[in-house]
């Protein structure tokens, strides 16, 4: 069981686990800055060829994951990436390694999440996850599939932060395949260092070079591009670190109060809603595994994600509009008591502001984590607890609003008792 902490205590602890993710993200990421921009080549190599990338995943958490580095591949939120081929298998459409043996193609590329042991024991349901998708990572690499792994054995390329907390560790798992997508497109731009592709003579930067100047170097210099990406993945790892800090540390209050406000609504029956677009909808995937099923073994509590059912998400958009997607799902499941904890990188996605006002209408406690400067959400005080990560890089944004809702977790735990 966990011991409650006194007021003072909970706020010393928010920053110890700002320094913490602080200090875990440096040693990570200057450690593997080097493989990671080899990673990208190794990968670039593989689109080039009409290969796919293939997450696996087979915990609650897990799942997030997957359905994020998905999005994120196929639906680019950067001006000018390009959109490439992604598909995600979580452990709701079976065994992993049966989905996979059915979809994963010699060229794909096989990205695998760990997990912890989830299930019902007592009944004998009880899945270890990380041995479901070692099983289906090991069919991969049988069928010549590059194969990376985070937190999972057998990958060609695995990835394991040398942390303890598994928040942290999952938070550096999402800033790694954030930073691999952003950086596998700089190899595209130089076919002459992809397998099976001639150089060009020339090549043209374009809009680009503002952003990436090693752009315009030589095509066949393999090592000089690998070093410049190299300090572009510590660039990125460090700007997501500021971003963890500032967002804990400026948002540590109202971090507080709704973590007070959360722990009586569920001392009093009460459930959490959760709810975001894209890769929010992930987000809101992932804090409501870790309210049902936290890895640390913390008590259940009871939360709804309302991005989980398509059927309900596809007859509201097709026959209301997409404004209503989530304040419907308000309106039926929300009771008063309860609370609703919206992710938006914006702060102006109509549906989530919707989903706001039905949630006030109807009792809920708000909570929400906004990106930019907070949008509406924030001008017109349309939560009552905002968390604001002040940036405009949306990858990043996701990063530190993960921290966010991880100590969240924690902060509703450790308070649990008070």
């Amino acid at each position: 069981m966990t011991r409650a902490v006194a007021a003072d205590g909970l706020a010393a602890r928010v920053d110890e686990l700002a320094s913490l993710r602080a200090q875990a993200g440096r040693r990570f990421f200057e450690d593997e800055a080097e493989r990671i921009a080899r990673l990208c080549h190794r990968m670039a190599e593989r689109f080039a060829r009409g290969g796919r990338l293939v997450a696996l995943g087979a915990s609650p958490q897990a799942r997030s994951d997957v359905r994020h580095v998905a999005v994120e591949f196929v639906h680019p939120v950067i001006v000018g990436k390009r959109a490439l081929p992604a598909i995600g298998l979580a452990g709701e459409g079976g065994g992993l390694r049966a989905q996979f043996d059915l979809v994963a193609e010699p060229d794909d590329i096989a990205i695998a999440f760990g997990g912890e042991t989830f299930g019902d024991e007592s009944a004998g349901g009880a899945v270890a996850a990380g041995d479901e998708t070692a099983a289906a990572l090991s069919l991969a690499r049988e069928r010549g599939c590059l194969t990376v792994g985070f937190g999972v054995s057998g990958a060609e390329w695995g990835f394991e932060p040398a942390v303890e907390d598994p928040f942290v560790r999952q938070e550096l798992d999402e800033t790694l395949y954030h930073v691999l997508w952003e950086l596998v497109h700089v190899f595209f731009e130089h076919r002459g260092l992809l397998e099976g592709r001639e150089a060009r003579r020339t090549h043209d930067t374009g809009k680009s070079s503002f952003l990436y100047p090693f752009l315009g170097e030589q095509e066949q210099d393999l090592e000089a591009i690998v070093e410049d990406v190299r300090g572009s993945v510590l660039m990125k790892s460090s700007e997501a670190t500021a971003l963890r800090t500032q967002t804990l540390e400026d948002g540590r209050d109202g971090l507080l109060a709704a973590a007070a406000a959360l722990r009586s609504a569920f001392e009093n029956g009460g459930k959490l809603l959760a709810l975001g677009n894209g890769g929010s909808a992930t987000d809101a995937i992932d804090a409501v595994a870790d309210f049902r099923s936290a890895p640390q073994g913390w008590q259940p509590r009871r939360a709804l994600d309302l991005t989980e059912d398509a059927s309900i998400l596809t007859a509201i958009a097709n026959d209301v509009g997409v404004e209503a997607i989530f304040g419907r799902q308000v309106i039926a499941y929300g009771r008063p008591g309860d609370a609703l904890l919206a992710l938006s990188t914006s702060g102006n996605s109509l549906n989530v502001i919707e989903a706001l006002a039905e949630g006030r209408r109807g009792g809920l406690v708000t909570i929400a984590m906004i990106g930019y400067d907070g949008g509406r959400i924030a001008a017109d005080g349309l939560a009552d607890h905002v968390i604001v990560t002040r940036s405009e890089h949306i990858p990043r944004i996701q990063e530190a609003q993960a921290s966010a809702y991880h100590v969240l977790r924690e902060l509703v735990e450790l308070s649990s008792a008070a």
